[in-house]
């Protein structure tokens, strides 16, 4: 089927109701792509990236996201950034929350380089992973008032895709760069369970995200049952078919997606490489990176969906 069938029986008056936000990204993987972009700081101004894309070519993306951030006025500012989550959501486009926090042996309102950009020592991040441990127990206090953000989506009928530590190869965050099962793949486990099974939140659904700098993924994988999308990070030559290529057999049949860049990949690159089920540009970097002409291509190719495109999703 081309893509141009697909749109068209995708969104016809006679298609289901409502669709499932997983089960309509893999069914759109291997033919289109949801075009989506990060609404970072200020969380007083969540929507301010997503309106820029409409001003300059009259759609809005099918994918918005945003973050919890680190910042004192973006963390007053999360309710703010969380009932726009909801109205995206009830606007018609899938939702996402990356999470830039502050790491457990620093308040809340941090800074971003020496907080969010910062290291732990190994019997910090020991005493983090262990349960009972001082920083444990801090950190589940943070992931309690997480839950309380998800917990009114949930009760409002938002599922939103969920990436708490992103980049986890990247060694520049707290939580990145430490390899193997006690490292940061154990970290993301731990916030998969208590949020899943202490706090029951089901509408959250998991990526697990890596960036095109080192080919070691599996050193950092939580496991199959911890992530239902794997995202990748472009920011050096991930673009190239090799990473497609790399990719492939670590995901197997789950949706893969580009979790961040700021240059944009081209229709046509979409389709040489056609299993990214969305790509979400970085913020601000997709106007600086991009010029207008591209934006305007990309957004409007045949095979990637605007929210104007997307169909009723439940």
């Amino acid at each position: 089927m081309v893509f141009g069938q697909f749109l068209h029986a995708q969104t016809q008056s006679n298609a289901p109701a409502a669709l499932g936000v997983l089960d309509y990204l893999k069914s759109i993987s291997g033919h289109a792509t949801v075009a989506g972009i990060h609404n970072r700081e200020p969380n007083s101004r969540p929507a301010r990236q997503t309106d820029r894309i409409f001003s300059k070519v009259g759609r809005y993306p099918g994918l918005w996201s945003g973050d919890f951030l680190f910042a004192a006025p973006d963390v007053s500012n999360r309710w703010t950034m969380i009932h726009e989550c909801k109205k995206e959501w009830d606007q018609g486009a899938i939702v996402q929350l990356m999470a830039h926090i502050a790491p457990p042996n620093q308040p809340e309102s941090t800074s971003w380089r020496g907080g969010v950009m910062s290291h732990l020592s190994d019997p910090e991040w020991t005493e983090l992973v262990t349960d009972g441990g001082s920083l444990n127990r801090v950190f589940k206090t943070r992931l309690d008032g997480f839950a309380g953000y998800f917990q009114y989506l949930k009760d409002n009928g938002v599922p939103v895709l969920f990436r708490p530590f992103h980049e986890m190869n990247q060694k520049a965050f707290w939580w990145g760069g430490r390899k193997g099962p006690e490292g940061t793949a154990k970290l993301y486990r731990l916030t998969h369970d208590y949020l899943v099974v202490n706090k029951g939140l089901t509408n959250i659904i998991w990526v697990w995200d890596m960036q095109d700098m080192s080919r070691d993924f599996a050193e950092y994988n939580p496991g199959d049952a911890y992530w239902d999308i794997f995202a990748f990070d472009v920011y050096g030559d991930g673009f190239n078919q090799s990473w497609y290529d790399y990719i492939l057999p670590i995901v197997g049949n789950k949706p893969m997606a580009i979790g961040e860049c700021d240059k944009l990949p081209t229709p046509s690159m979409l389709v040489a490489q056609p299993r990214w089920c969305f790509f979400m540009s970085w913020a601000e970097l997709t106007f600086s990176k991009n010029s207008d002409q591209q934006i305007a291509e990309l957004y409007n190719a045949t095979n990637v969906i605007s929210r104007d495109r997307l169909p009723k999703l439940k």
